[in-house]
C-alpha cells in the first residue's frame, strides 16, 4: 500500500470515502489519562500548524482533553492538482466550497484534512480524511 492522499482517503478500488478517526483518538486519550503516555508526546503540534490553528481555523466549542484549558480549533488542508506538494490550508467553510466546486469540475482529486488542534498545549490530532466532493460531509 502507499501513502498519497487518495490512498489514504479511500480512493483506491471501491471509491472514495470518509475516514474518521474518533475511535484512534480515543485510544491515545485513555492512554494518556492511564498515565502510558506523556503529555510532551501527545502535545507535539509542528509551530505552524498551531500558527494555523489561531489564524485560519474553525474554533469549535469542545475543551482541549490534555489541558482542559482551551477550546479546540479545525485546521483543514486540501491536496490536489496545482496546489503546493505541502497542501492549502484552507481558513473558511466558503473557501472550501470554492475547492469543492472545482473539485467537480475539474478531473483532479482534491482530497481534504481536517485536524483538531489545541493553539494551547499543541495537543493535535488528525480527525478525518475525505475526498472533497464529500465535503459537506466531512466538514462538519
Amino acid at each position: 500500500m502507499t501513502f498519497r492522499p487518495d490512498v489514504l482517503a479511500g480512493g483506491g478500488a471501491g471509491g472514495a470515502g470518509l475516514v474518521d478517526y474518533r475511535l484512534a483518538r480515543r485510544s491515545v486519550l485513555a492512554e494518556f489519562r492511564r498515565g502510558r503516555l506523556s503529555q510532551t508526546e501527545v502535545c507535539d503540534a509542528h509551530p505552524e500548524l498551531v500558527r494555523a490553528a489561531r489564524e485560519y481555523s474553525r474554533p469549535t466549542e469542545e475543551i482541549c482533553p490534555i489541558c482542559e484549558d482551551e477550546c479546540l480549533a479545525l485546521v483543514t488542508y486540501v491536496f490536489g492538482p496545482r496546489l503546493p506538494a505541502h497542501g492549502r490550508c484552507v481558513g473558511s467553510l466558503e473557501e472550501l466550497r470554492r475547492f469543492t466546486a472545482e473539485a467537480r469540475r475539474s478531473s483532479g482529486t482534491f482530497t481534504c484534512y481536517v485536524v483538531e488542534v489545541c493553539p494551547g498545549c499543541s495537543w493535535n490530532y488528525l480527525a478525518r480524511v475525505f475526498p472533497l466532493a464529500d465535503a459537506d460531509r466531512g466538514a462538519r
